[in-house]
């Protein structure tokens, strides 16, 4: 019995020793995570008490020797190499989700919201002149936000560098754009600047391509931006040639000297709101509502001296029941519920059946201004509307694939 634990001593000793050249080390004592089985744990122990290290089956002395040099080899004689699984040759996919019939409501329904701010803008155009306007609709909403904040219990950061992004965001996602799309709106009609307005997804492509390393233009989707601006061309028109931006004889409102700037207005908004997307991607793990709320919080904050400055509101006469509901609209409706709604469709949807909202926004609020407030648009209009679609759908790539699907 004790020649039998000499031998296995000495064999347990041979195993574990690694011999590369002159020098050896004892490698006995590293273990790897992924080697720790029961076989081997039992013949840990047995080995520390003085009991025997094998059991008497040479079946299993073999197993266990040969387990013993996987989990003990040397690399180079000094590192120890780790026997891994061997590992997926491509990163999993998690799987699309898909649009039932919920997602499409829902999605119907924030385009309509959308669609309903510039309806809602030009109804309180009346009465309210832009900055005042803008500074009702985000200070409302931010209330409406803050409210649902406290009644879902989000928890509310204290670190100054969030803040500090917050003040940005909320200058350039909201004080900014609102500004130039109402500005915009006094000079052209709704649907007009709801068709410019679909330009963002152009801008947010070529912003990332530019400002991050991991959002590169393919070659489909440089193709769909280019087809996208030239749409832009097609509503604008070519510099030199004959300008469609103004009211005047077809939406009702009379033209003047700054006419021309508006669909500029409109773009350079688009603009912000690319570079808010990419800027705002920082803000991925913190809950959206509490951002929304922190960004119309901080552009209300920064509006309120150049509403005083410029529009001087306690001057304006008090604005009629209709324009109070437009406002109260897209505040609460076009503003606060929307975002709600849009984070929602996200999570359900996800961010690629959410561009989809894209197509439906102007088409929202052509209807309104067409059917309410009597807009008429230009054939080239919707001829450039058609092609700023065509360019999103490009980018989205979807239609393509399916067609392609079935044509092969």
């Amino acid at each position: 019995m004790a020649s039998s634990k000499i031998v296995a001593r000495l064999f347990f000793l041979r195993v574990t020793g690694s011999s590369s050249g002159k020098h050896q080390q004892r490698t006995d004592k590293i273990m790897l995570p992924t080697e720790i089985t029961p076989k081997r744990f039992a013949l840990e122990a047995n080995h520390q008490s003085g009991k025997p290290v094998y059991p008497q089956d040479d079946s299993n002395r073999l197993a266990t020797t040969a387990s013993l040099t996987k989990a003990t080899a040397t690399r180079q004689g000094h590192l120890l190499k780790q026997e891994t699984r061997p590992m997926p040759t491509q990163p999993q996919r998690m799987p699309d989700l898909k649009m039932d019939g919920t997602s499409w409501a829902m999605l119907l329904i924030l385009s309509v919201l959308w669609g309903g701010s510039f309806f809602f803008t030009e109804i309180a155009l009346v009465d309210l002149p832009p900055f005042t306007l803008v500074l009702c609709r985000v200070t409302i909403a931010s209330l409406i936000l803050w409210w649902v904040v406290l009644l879902r219990h989000i928890p509310i950061p204290r670190d100054p560098k969030f803040w500090g992004a917050i003040v940005i965001m909320g200058a350039f996602n909201n004080l900014v754009p609102f500004s130039l799309i109402v500005w915009g709106q006094t000079h052209i009609a709704s649907g007009l600047a709801a068709i410019l307005n679909a330009t963002t997804p152009l801008f947010t492509i070529v912003i990332a391509h530019i400002a991050t390393d991991n959002e590169k233009l393919n070659l489909r989707k440089a193709l769909g931006v280019l087809i996208g601006f030239a749409g832009v061309v097609v509503i604008i028109g070519l510099p030199g040639g004959e300008t469609i931006a103004a009211k005047g004889e077809n939406t009702l409102k009379p033209a003047s000297a700054l006419a021309p700037l508006a669909p500029f207005a409109i773009l350079l908004a688009t603009f912000c709101y690319g570079c808010t997307g990419v800027f705002g991607k920082r803000f991925g793990g913190m809950n959206p509502i509490l951002t929304a709320a922190g960004m119309t919080s901080a552009s209300s904050i920064l509006l309120i001296p150049l509403a005083a400055i410029i529009d001087r509101p306690w001057t304006l006469p008090v604005p009629s029941p209709e324009t109070l509901m437009a406002v109260f609209g897209i505040a609460a409706l076009s503003t606060s519920l929307a975002y709600i709604l849009y984070f929602a469709i996200l999570k359900r949807a996800g961010a690629s059946n959410l561009l989809l909202v894209t197509f439906l926004i102007p088409v929202s609020a052509i209807l309104l201004g067409v059917g309410f407030l009597g807009e008429t648009l230009l054939s080239q209009h919707i001829i450039g509307m058609g092609v700023i679609g065509v360019g999103l759908a490009v980018i989205d790539g979807r239609l393509i694939k399916r067609f392609g699907t079935k044509t092969s």
